[in-house]
């Protein structure tokens, strides 16, 4: 293992070279802008407007929004507090543009923002409340009509879909649809859940896991379209593009896990499916084009790793690189992660890699590496957020010192 880390150390430093040294705060630095100050960003009376493209900048986060969650589109930054409030940010230099404050209690089922229907929608509690996206304006507020607390968001064709716990056992959850635009309720259904496992939509179709298989329901109307066979384990469920993936479970204690299966998102029956090691699968990330990176790790510590590519198109492993454990998303054909927390040398950066070549692309292809920034520190804790469209940006949030730091891509 101790060979295998130099090796990585080794070609990192190489593109620390080629990258440079500026770090957050030094000479080039973009400008900090001023802390939002209290708890939570004061609400403005209107939104105030943005003009001009995406760019590198750094912004100061509200305490209330460093401890929930943040998402973009392509012409929004948009984040939620832990208080079930959302912060609308421009894309030009990050500061507050707009604010819709609340003063809900309980967890943060996080945020889901509907780019068609122009809507930023959170839950805390059992309420969920939507801003409009353009005007900052308060969108709507829908509570739980079984009174239980959302744990989960989905969102897909003008649809949100929020999983809350049923109140009687830990094994079933309500299972809810809103439309996006007005908030109007579709349908509710009690569906058999595994805590922690997500809620996907695409398609046409939303789709939960119990720890065991999976079910597909059409998102208007609640049906059950399929379930997924009794002979296929489903512990953990990956979801991506319009991809699903099995995997053994993050939370397992065990030494072995079930092999990974890709399922057909109508029949939900097995597809053919790269083989993954006999390591626990952690968390996993797929692009729209069917490229799933999976982070492995050994069933006894799994803060060091390897993320694995898999080309579930083609049947066939594409490459792996070591790693610890980290948030990661993909944009633009480019996988986004952190360097690893333990290299002295190439920690607190953020590296992209070529889907498909991996960390031996050359070229365009060839992986990229930021200088140092605070927010890409291990003990921030950061978070990636990619906008959608065509930014050529990616989002580094900190949640430790809560910040927001955009960054240009490709990386310098």
């Amino acid at each position: 293992m101790r060979r295998r880390i130099v090796a990585v150390a080794a070609v990192l430093l190489v593109l620390v070279g080629c990258a440079g040294h500026t770090a957050s705060g030094g000479p080039g630095s973009p400008a900090v802008s001023s802390p939002s100050g209290g708890s939570e960003p004061a609400a403005r009376t209107a939104s105030a407007s943005v003009s001009g493209p995406w760019r590198a900048w750094t912004a100061s986060l509200s305490s209330r929004e460093a401890h929930g969650s943040c998402g973009a589109t392509a012409h929004q930054v948009v984040c939620a507090t832990d208080s079930g409030g959302l912060v609308g940010r421009s894309r030009a230099d990050g500061r507050v543009t707009w604010a819709v404050p609340a003063d809900d209690r309980g967890g943060s089922a996080g945020l889901v923002v509907d780019a068609a229907d122009e809507r930023a929608v959170t839950a805390v509690g059992g309420v969920l409340r939507a801003a409009d996206l353009r005007t900052g304006a308060r969108a709507w507020t829908h509570r739980s009509p079984t009174g239980g607390a959302y744990v989960t968001l989905g969102a897909a064709d003008g649809v949100v879909h929020a999983l809350g716990t049923a109140g009687t056992t830990s094994r079933t959850a309500v299972l809810e649809a809103v439309r996006a635009s007005d908030g109007t309720p579709l349908w509710h259904r009690t569906v058999a859940w595994s805590t922690g496992e997500p809620v996907a939509a695409f398609r046409g179709r939303v789709y939960t896991a119990d720890g065991t298989r999976v079910t597909a329901r059409d998102a208007r109307t609640g049906r059950t379209l399929a379930t997924g066979p009794t002979g296929v384990a489903c512990p953990h469920l990956v979801t991506g593009g319009h991809y699903l993936v099995c995997t053994g479970s993050p939370l397992s204690a065990g030494d072995t896990f079930p092999p990974m299966r890709r399922l057909d998102p109508a029949t939900l029956k097995p597809l053919p499916t790269p083989g993954n090691t006999i390591d626990k699968p952690v968390h996993g990330v797929i692009s729209d084009d069917g490229v799933l990176v999976l982070y492995e790790a050994g069933a006894e510590d799994t803060s060091a790793g390897n993320w694995f590519a898999y080309d579930l198109e083609h049947d066939r492993r594409l490459w792996s690189t070591y790693a610890t454990e980290a948030d990661a998303t993909v944009t633009a054909g480019r996988f986004v992660t952190f360097t690893p927390g333990n290299d002295s040398a190439t920690r607190g950066r953020v590296i992209t890699l070529d889907l498909h070549a991996g960390p031996r692309g050359t070229g365009s292809a060839a992986p990229r590496m930021s200088p140092v920034y605070a927010q890409a520190r291990d003990g921030e804790h950061p978070v990636l957020v990619a906008p959608g469209g065509d930014t050529g940006h990616i989002l580094v949030m900190a949640r430790t010192h809560g910040s927001l730091r955009s960054l240009p891509l490709p990386l310098p």
